[in-house]
């Protein structure tokens, strides 16, 4: 069977870059291979679906780290540990959407994106907060594994709008030439 990706692709760029040449018998590995570096390739890209998908992981592995502190420093209150796993994770992923989601480690440094992005996450903070003190009136106490639910929902929506302000809001603008 021949990947329908393959048949598109010129033989000898094919080869270039490692993928199984046309014509030749294909593996499972050979066309997972060659889905696997199509994905890897698309990712790359700087357009707009290519920095989404980018953001969703990142946003997934922060989410995986506040959980990891969240569980981790369950002998406090639940709103001292969310907010000490909101700050560092939030930090991690302000970070990590500089330097991975939106490649601006060249154009925006450090501080200023914890400002900028950190004031989104304070939002966010702000929002999840308010959700989990209701949930922690209307149950008493709930399980941690219900509390992280509740914040990776919230947050879930909250990354939405915060893609659109790092994406659209905070976005460097271009140096107009002088006529």
């Amino acid at each position: 069977m021949t990947c329908p990706s393959l048949l598109r692709r010129r033989p000898e760029a094919t080869a270039e870059r490692g993928y199984p040449v046309h014509g030749h018998a294909h593996s499972a590995g050979d066309v997972a291979h060659v889905l696997a570096h199509t994905a890897a390739d698309h990712v790359r890209r700087d357009d707009g679906w290519a920095q989404f998908i980018r953001f969703v992981l990142v946003g997934g592995s922060s989410t995986a780290v506040y959980a990891l502190l969240f569980l981790g420093l369950q002998s406090l209150d639940y709103l001292t540990t969310h907010v000490a796993a909101t700050v560092v994770s939030s930090v991690l992923a302000n970070e990590l959407h500089r330097r991975l989601t939106f490649h601006a480690d060249e154009r925006i440094g450090w501080l200023a994106t914890q400002i900028e992005a950190g004031g989104v996450s304070l939002f966010g903070l702000v929002a999840t907060s308010v959700a989990l003190g209701w949930l922690d009136s209307a149950t008493g106490e709930a399980p941690a594994a219900l509390q992280i639910t509740l914040v990776a929902a919230v947050t879930g929506f909250i990354g939405l709008i915060r893609f659109v302000a790092l994406r659209w809001i905070f976005r460097p603008t271009e140096a107009v030439a002088a006529p």
